[in-house]
């Protein structure tokens, strides 16, 4: 497993029909995208689950390796949710738990928002391959560009371009990382989507912490509130 020295400074579900994404774009509530929309009446929601069976090896995390807490975050890059999380809630997360220490954050792929998220992913991956000292730097970086759900950023000319602006990353060899290594990565992506929906997963933004499932954009203090009992 690669790992990073705690943290770089401080970003469900198939798609289904395309009424139910037009539910959830532009809305102004905490999501998530579902499969099924009825299920943003069901967020947050408890599940049976264990973060202990959660497959962490080998993804890209910021924290402490040894953090005595660990969350499993799906997400999709052009989420609207996604981005409202980590523009609101994450922040604090990342500086009360995430940098004390106490918490580590494994990222979980979850794409379904059409061919933009599928190409963001595999250049999360291959970043986190050749520099996972800058992957979160990255991940913000494309968090802070996302624009409306398919709004015209994310495809591979306009993530290549953003990748430039980060210093320390040569974007011309992660292009040429995916082109080697897409089939792989592209495994490793469609494992964590059929992983979370076996974990009761069923939209982006979808959290595992301790024994619960945590989904959409929830805030922070009843993110805290379930952090710190985990953490007791």
């Amino acid at each position: 497993m690669k790992t990073q020295q705690y943290l770089i400074p401080a970003s469900i579900v198939v798609a289904g029909l395309l009424v139910a994404v037009g539910i959830f774009f532009g809305g102004k509530g905490t999501g998530p995208n579902v499969i099924n929309p009825q299920a943003a009446n069901q967020q947050p929601q408890a599940q049976k689950v264990d973060i202990k069976n959660v497959n962490t090896k080998d993804e890209p995390f910021i924290g402490n390796p040894n953090a005595k807490v660990t969350i499993a975050y799906w997400s999709d890059y052009q989420c609207p949710f996604c981005k409202q999380f980590e523009t609101t809630t994450f922040q604090d997360v990342v500086k009360n738990y995430v940098t004390t220490n106490k918490v580590k954050i494994v990222f979980k792929d979850f794409q379904f928002l059409g061919p933009d998220s599928g190409t963001a992913a595999l250049f999360a991956r291959s970043i986190w391959n050749l520099y996972p000292d800058k992957y979160f730097v990255w991940r913000e970086a494309l968090t802070n560009k996302q624009d409306a759900e398919n709004g015209g950023f994310g495809d591979q000319a306009s993530i290549v371009a953003m990748t430039k602006t980060i210093s320390g990353i040569d974007a011309n060899k992660v292009v040429a990382d995916i082109d080697t290594n897409k089939d792989n990565y592209k495994k490793a992506i469609d494992a964590d989507r059929a992983e979370g929906a076996k974990f009761g997963i069923n939209g982006t933004p979808g959290f595992i912490l301790g024994n619960q499932t945590l989904s959409g954009a929830v805030g922070y203090p009843q993110f805290s509130q379930a952090l710190d009992a985990e953490l007791k």
